[in-house]
């Protein structure tokens, strides 16, 4: 596994995002064991995963997501690319 860098003040959106997940696995009373079968990730990876490790694969956390019933979730990453607007507007010009 390749270690990725992220800064410091990025690092705390990913655990965010990983304690998110394990909070919504909570509520589902759905064991780590069950989500990970589901998922067809191993128990570590969904460790990981719950910590925000930005090392582990985009494909292994759509997987939870999907087993969460979360995975249009997926879709609301950078869908309002509000510098992308702007930037294309400015070529307009």
């Amino acid at each position: 596994m390749r270690k990725q860098v992220v800064l410091p003040k990025f690092q705390i959106l990913l655990e965010q995002m990983g304690e998110n997940i394990k909070l919504a696995r909570k509520r589902r009373k759905l064991t780590a064991i069950q989500v990970a079968e589901r998922a067809g990730i191993a128990r570590s990876t969904l460790y990981l995963i719950e910590k925000g490790n930005p090392s582990v694969a985009m494909g292994a956390y759509f997987n939870v997501l999907r087993v969460l019933g979360l995975q249009e979730d997926v879709l609301k990453l950078a869908s309002d690319d509000i510098l992308g607007r702007k930037l294309q507007d400015l070529e307009l010009l």
